[in-house]
């Protein structure tokens, strides 16, 4: 991804200090003095996977893994990301699965590599697709199966405030999108057909 530079802290929190003002408030009352410097904090955390390169995160690897060829499954991770559309949050559970060949990554690295994609400006359909591909490039696993279900605010909160909607996305690479027992494997052990995704 192409560095940008970044505007300061105070220009940042300029920025805040308009948006209040555009809403219709005043960003000088007392409420509200400390807002934009916590807006950017919060920016900070919730868009901190810029800074840190996924590709490093699976670098670590074990080969010792006593001849193990079955799937590892990380199911029902809390998923947290912002729409790159309206900028508002969408929050859901990825659950991540690859078939080693030869080779394991600590399941924690799993966890993060989706927090480092979660945690920047996205769509759902790209990020389930980065997840896949950084697993697939760095592992070289047999398969990767990646599933994410989310509610997204963009559509309870705002537009047409369909509250009870989620949206799944999913990328298999390899066996996974080869062989349709194995896609059928990773769909059973998530329960996905009897609504407990």
């Amino acid at each position: 991804m192409k560095k940008i530079n970044r505007p300061t802290v105070k220009q940042a929190e300029e920025a805040v200090k308009t948006l209040i003002a555009w809403a219709g408030d005043n960003p000088n009352r007392e409420g509200l003095l400390e807002t934009p410097k916590r807006v950017v904090n919060a920016y900070r955390e919730f868009f901190s996977g810029y800074d840190i390169d996924p590709e490093k995160i699976l670098g670590k690897t074990f080969e010792e893994i006593g001849d193990y060829e079955e799937m590892v499954l990380l199911k029902d991770m809390r998923m947290e990301s912002h729409c790159e559309h309206h900028m508002v949050p969408f929050l859901g559970k990825a659950h991540i699965a690859y078939i080693p060949d030869k080779k394991v990554v600590g399941i924690s690295k799993i966890a993060r590599l989706l927090d480092v994609y979660a945690k920047r400006l996205q769509t759902q359909e790209v990020m389930t697709v980065q997840i896949a591909n950084m697993i697939q490039k760095t592992l070289k696993p047999k398969g990767v199966a990646v599933l994410i279900d989310a509610k997204h605010q963009c559509m309870t909160t705002r537009g047409i405030h369909k509250i009870n909607t989620s949206t799944i996305t999913t990328s298999m690479c390899g066996l996974f999108k080869t062989d349709p027992r194995m896609e059928e494997k990773f769909l059973s052990m998530i329960k996905l057909n009897s609504g407990e995704c």
